[in-house]
């Protein structure tokens, strides 16, 4: 091999080394590891959802506050902010409790 060969091997592999170091940190961090129960997160837990942040989070509390515990996962349209797009991109990592695995 050449000089110049050796150089390119060695970038791709150095290249691969750091995506797959990037893809394997992002997915431990995309997203919580168990359900968020919405019933009884804090705000900071319910801020681990995908596009929920302090505002959403603060609505949803100030939701069940006001109206008691959601009865289903899909109540929480309910609250200002979370729409049908959202609620796809959560509904897998939220629970109410009282489910079994």
């Amino acid at each position: 091999m050449t000089a110049q060969k050796n150089r390119v091997l060695a970038f791709g592999l150095i290249a691969a080394i750091v995506v797959f170091s990037l893809a394997s940190a992002y997915a431990q961090s995309a997203a919580p590891k168990a359900k968020v129960n919405i019933n009884t997160a804090s705000a900071s837990e319910l801020e681990m959802l995908p596009r929920v942040g302090p505002k959403v989070a603060q609505r949803i509390i100030d939701f069940r506050t006001k109206n008691g515990n959601f009865k289903k996962v899909e109540e929480i349209m309910k609250v200002q902010g979370i729409g049908e797009k959202v609620f796809e991109n959560i509904r897998d990592l939220i629970t109410v409790g009282g489910e079994k695995p």
